[in-house]
């Protein structure tokens, strides 16, 4: 069976990423980038990957690694590790390519792919989004998109623990 091989492929070192997206570049392909933890993947997280994707030709998803979800979470997250929310998403139809990264924030992996988009779920505004400037520089756009109310992995961890 290929497919779980397939998936795999689209986890992607910093550098491979790079290098994918140059080929993207070649072929005229709008590249979106959009980062997160990803936790525990639910509705909202769907509404916005989704969202994403339909906002250009090939989605990369930046994702927090352990060390940096730990940092912005709290030691008790994440609730899944890096190696299983990366297979997660990269299983995902709408998810062209999945990249780790250790740092709190993407801004060393937008630069180094520069994306034509940069998207964002929640209440920001542009200059609050990382990466929002180099992006727009580099003549990209940066998409905000409101969250799904009622979905969060803090809700969902918090339901959990009341069960």
């Amino acid at each position: 069976m290929k497919y779980p091989e397939l998936i795999k492929n689209k986890i992607l070192t910093p550098d491979a990423a790079k290098h994918q997206a140059k080929r993207w570049n070649l072929l005229n392909k709008k590249i979106v980038f959009t980062n997160g933890c990803f936790d525990i993947l639910h509705q909202g997280h769907i509404a916005i990957l989704s969202q994403a994707a339909e906002s250009g030709d090939v989605l990369v998803v930046g994702v927090n690694s352990d060390a940096s979800v730990k940092r912005l979470k709290g030691e008790d997250r994440p609730v899944n590790d890096e190696s299983f929310r990366a297979l997660m998403l990269a299983s995902l139809v709408i998810v062209d390519a999945v990249v780790l990264f250790e740092e709190d924030t993407p801004l060393n992996l937008i630069n180094l792919l520069e994306p034509d988009v940069l998207l964002k779920g929640g209440d920001y505004t542009i200059d609050q989004i990382v990466g929002a400037e180099e992006v727009i520089k580099n003549g990209g756009e940066v998409k905000i998109v409101p969250f799904v109310n009622g979905y969060s992995t803090t809700a969902l961890i918090k339901k959990i623990q009341q069960l």
